[in-house]
């Protein structure tokens, strides 16, 4: 298990340095996820595969979330440094394999190999930050790593252009390989944990059964077979908790999972998970399908949700040793579903000369509303928990964010096919969708109208889903735990 040592005053700089390693890690995951889906189509278009498009995506998605657990798990046994590095290192070669695949089942399986490393990056990431920063400096860092996520999420898809049209779609993956490889050195040499001598084991038949059952649920999720994957995934899970209740070292601690500060917060974050991914794969298509906005009129429409969401989390950091967590998980919580609940007036009242101006201030109090949440949710979850623990309990929070936006988009998705699927072929959306073919489309007055009437709906659920995670968060305790006052792990140049 780790031991915690304060570090001097001289360490200061240092602890900066690992700071910047970790920023170069989070850019390299994040910008990952933000580049790729603009070189797909070339990437079609030279590797073939067509009807296996979303698996590329998919296996990512898949992997990394699956493995944050495990990982969280394998940082409180065995150290944050070699479970960074190994995360680091599986992100590097899958990168690097995937730059050189040569058909489009071979970069589906580098690409999971990719998640497999990227899986380990943000959740270790966050608690090497909770280990070396007290509460109070621990929100200000974390608001550069927001800040990370805002820049990629608006500057991604330009640079994956930017890389197609200059070089090659396959730059687009070796791009990384810098930042991981600066990353790897810059933790070497400059982050060093204290250790204490303990013989551990990790629960191996647990951690096989969480990630088949997570693997499952987000097949299921994805509509994939769903009739055996969503009953297998019930009784995987279940054989875990079982499986947990008896484990000497538990990949997921069930006394842990019992605090109800860390199971509102769980579910929280599951449902903020969902919302936002699900609004973000969804706006565009209003945009652009019902409004016959351009590309970048949908990028538009998310930027103020990407950039309210670093300046909210700036603004709890500053404030929180003073108003607690609470306060700032409730406020962004309301503040978040009044934004959801406006998205579908904004829908239904859209029109394609109509502004766009409701939809992005819709989407600035989502963000503002995520990025109190959010951040005080992440925050109180490690202070919850004893240091031991913290990389499972900073994963397990994370973890729930991305199986909710998985099961969001998933369920939301197979809403909006049912409603438009017996109106709208597919061909009439990407008419719709397509610049030079929209005025054709449009000449039908009813195309445009059956897009939006399948579109409302899935925004009144993103409404429903706010406000009852605005009503579930009320739970949240009102004292917070504090059972581990917050330590340092002195960086160093020798252990």
């Amino acid at each position: 298990m780790l031991r915690s040592v304060s570090g001097p005053a001289s360490s200061s700089k240092q602890r900066w340095i690992v700071v910047v390693a970790l920023l170069l890690s989070v850019f390299m995951s994040a910008m990952e996820a933000t580049v790729v889906g603009t070189a797909m189509p070339t990437v079609i278009a030279e590797l073939g595969g067509l009807l296996l498009y979303g698996w590329v995506g998919s296996s990512y998605l898949l992997a990394s979330t699956v493995s944050m657990p495990l990982y969280g798990k394998l940082a409180d046994l065995y150290g944050r440094r070699p479970v960074m590095l190994v995360g680091i290192s599986l992100f590097l070669v899958g990168s690097i394999g995937s730059g050189f695949a040569r058909s489009i089942e071979m970069l589906i399986a580098l690409r999971a190999l990719q998640g497999l490393g990227a899986g380990a990056i943000q959740p270790i990431t966050f608690t090497i930050l909770g280990d070396l920063f007290s509460l109070e400096e621990r929100g200000r860092v974390q608001a550069f790593f927001g800040a990370i996520w805002a820049m990629s999420g608006a500057f991604g898809p330009i640079l994956g252009g930017l890389i197609v049209a200059s070089l090659s779609w396959r730059w687009v993956f070796w791009i990384n390989v810098p930042f991981g490889v600066g990353a790897m050195i810059v933790l070497t040499l400059a982050y060093h944990e204290g250790r204490a001598s303990k013989r551990v084991s990790l629960d191996w038949l647990g951690a096989v059964l969480l990630t088949s059952g997570s693997i499952s649920l987000l097949i299921a999720a994805q509509r994939t077979w769903p009739w055996l994957f969503a009953p297998l995934a019930l009784a995987l899970l279940t054989l875990f908790v079982l499986v947990e209740r008896r484990a000497a070292e538990p990949v997921v601690p069930l006394d842990m999972v019992r605090d109800r500060a860390v199971s509102v917060a769980s579910l929280s974050a599951i449902a903020l998970g969902a919302t936002m991914s699900t609004a973000v794969t969804f706006l565009p298509l209003e945009v652009q399908g019902v409004m016959g906005g351009s590309a970048t009129d949908a990028g538009s429409t998310l930027a103020p949700m990407l950039l309210a969401w670093p300046v909210a989390s700036a603004i709890t950091s500053r404030t929180i040793t003073r108003v607690g967590f609470r306060a700032p998980v409730i406020l962004g919580s309301v503040v978040c579903a009044l934004g959801l609940g406006a998205l579908p007036w904004a829908a239904a009242t859209a029109a394609p000369d109509q502004g766009l101006w409701p939809l992005r201030l819709a989407m600035a109090a989502v963000g503002m509303g995520m990025g109190f949440a959010n951040t005080a949710l992440l925050l109180a979850v490690q202070t919850s928990v004893e240091a031991s623990r913290r990389g499972v309990a900073t994963a397990l929070q994370l973890f729930s964010r991305s199986v909710g936006g998985a099961l969001g988009v998933g369920a939301l998705g197979a809403l909006f096919s049912a409603v438009v699927g017996s109106t709208l072929s597919e061909e009439s959306v990407a008419s719709l969708l397509d610049p030079h073919a929209r005025a054709s489309a449009v000449s039908d007055p009813g195309v445009v109208a059956a897009l939006s009437s399948g579109l409302v709906p899935l925004f009144e659920v993103l409404a429903a889903l706010g406000a009852i995670n605005a009503i579930l968060v009320l739970f949240y305790p009102r004292a917070a735990h504090h059972t581990a006052s917050t330590v340092h792990v002195e960086p160093s140049h020798g252990e």
